[in-house]
């Protein structure tokens, strides 16, 4: 869950990185209109599974008079259930939640609702990760390592239409944009599943089964099975252990 004790000490700072047209790919500009004007409050939707990580943030924004918080989430559904009933000008959004996880939540959200805008708090120091939210529709990808002094900052960069990424994933994703590694960034295999595939990858390798996912997605254990066998043979994997493996060491799922 990362190093939440010290959510209230503050910000002090951050990182902002390019927006799409300045040299980096999926950070689109927000139309004017999305800009809060600084004397309106910014609405603010919580979303983690972890109670306490919910309590933490609760209790820092409501310090803020510039931020009211309109409402708490556990996991991704209920998030874009949320989304679309509370209408939020900003979603403070975990990745890896059971069900539907933040990453597929956040294309759901900014899909149905353009305008709000999505800061990321993970655990996942993840290149692809950061990558993937991004191009999902996010404005920002904070760790939760950095939150204590980080948080505010990255809400105040969000809230002035500003993007904002921990200074490490910045770095990450800007070296891999520029291909400053190797000459070039090298694609994951990840990337080549659909947005299904990736929500089952998550699944299967958080340890749930082909019965568990059917009852989860809302689908019938026989599309679950077929997903299954597509995953595999992209990925080139032959069994839940060497995709837990995989997942692990592409940081898709915590250890």
């Amino acid at each position: 869950m990362g190093n939440m004790r010290d959510l209230t000490d503050g910000a002090t700072h951050g990182w902002d990185i390019p927006r799409k047209g300045e040299g980096l790919d999926g950070a689109e500009a927000l139309p004017s209109s999305a800009r809060v004007s600084p004397t309106k409050q910014t609405r603010v939707l919580i979303v983690d599974d972890h109670e306490v990580v919910r309590k933490g943030l609760r209790a820092l924004l409501e310090k803020r008079p510039e931020y009211s918080i309109v409402g708490e989430a556990v996991d991704g559904r209920d998030a874009v259930e949320k989304a679309t009933t509370l209408q939020p000008d900003l979603i403070i959004l975990d990745i890896g939640m059971p069900g539907m996880n933040g990453l597929e939540a956040t294309r759901h959200i900014v899909h149905e609702n353009p305008q709000t805008r999505v800061l990321i708090l993970t655990v996942h120091d993840s290149e692809y990760m950061a990558r993937e939210t991004l191009r999902a529709g996010a404005r920002g990808y904070l760790l939760k390592s950095d939150a204590g002094h980080e948080l505010l900052l990255a809400m105040d960069s969000l809230r002035q239409n500003k993007p904002f990424f921990s200074s490490k994933i910045a770095d990450m994703v800007l070296k891999g944009f520029r291909g400053q590694e190797e000459g070039k960034p090298k694609e994951s295999k990840f990337l080549r599943l659909t947005s299904r595939e990736s929500e089952i990858t998550r699944l299967l390798a958080e340890g749930k089964t082909s019965k568990d996912i059917a009852k989860i997605l809302d689908i019938s254990l026989k599309t679950v099975e077929t997903h299954r066998a597509n995953i595999m043979s992209k990925l080139g994997i032959h069994s839940v252990a060497e995709l837990v493996r995989y997942a692990i060491r592409e940081r898709i799922v915590e250890p």
